[in-house]
């Protein structure tokens, strides 16, 4: 129904800001974001939270402990996939990010709030929808709503 492009609209003058922003992600599972729970630290505002595909909102102590006692994966090394990135700038300094991950046969759209601080890029708030139907702009049959899914 709606071409690709409502959702992945970037104004030209926000392109390199968009370069910027998408070597980051996803959060947590590349190089440039960081490898060591000091990097999520400093990634993270202090007022950091985030909601999961369960729906599920998670603290930025949570996630940090969580980080610690289980690093996470290199997003290239395990095969994910990021594309359809859009970015619309929220304020001064402020973006929203959205992209589609794909890990293996887990497709979920995604949405990152990021500031430009002094000290460099930090996230505001980050949250994973798992993509339940096959076609955008429609709406869910009765078998895609209760389709269970993994969190």
């Amino acid at each position: 129904m709606t071409s690709l492009g409502a959702f992945t609209q970037v104004a030209p003058e926000l392109e390199p800001v968009l370069e910027e922003l998408r070597r980051h992600e996803p959060i947590f599972h590349t190089e440039e974001f960081g490898r060591t729970p000091a990097d999520f630290d400093r990634r993270m505002a202090p007022g950091y939270w985030e909601v999961g595909g369960s729906g599920r909102r998670y603290s930025r102590g949570f996630i940090l402990a969580g980080l610690t006692e289980h690093p996470p994966l290199d997003a290239a090394v395990a095969g994910w996939g990021c594309s359809d990135f859009g970015l619309r700038q929220l304020g001064l300094e402020t973006y929203l990010l959205t992209y589609t991950l794909r890990q293996g046969e887990r497709v979920t759209r995604r949405a990152t709030v990021w500031e430009r601080t002094a000290s460099g890029w930090q996230i505001l708030y980050h949250q994973g929808t798992i993509v339940a139907g096959v076609e955008d702009d429609t709406i869910p049959g009765p078998h895609e709503l209760s389709r269970p899914h993994i969190a």
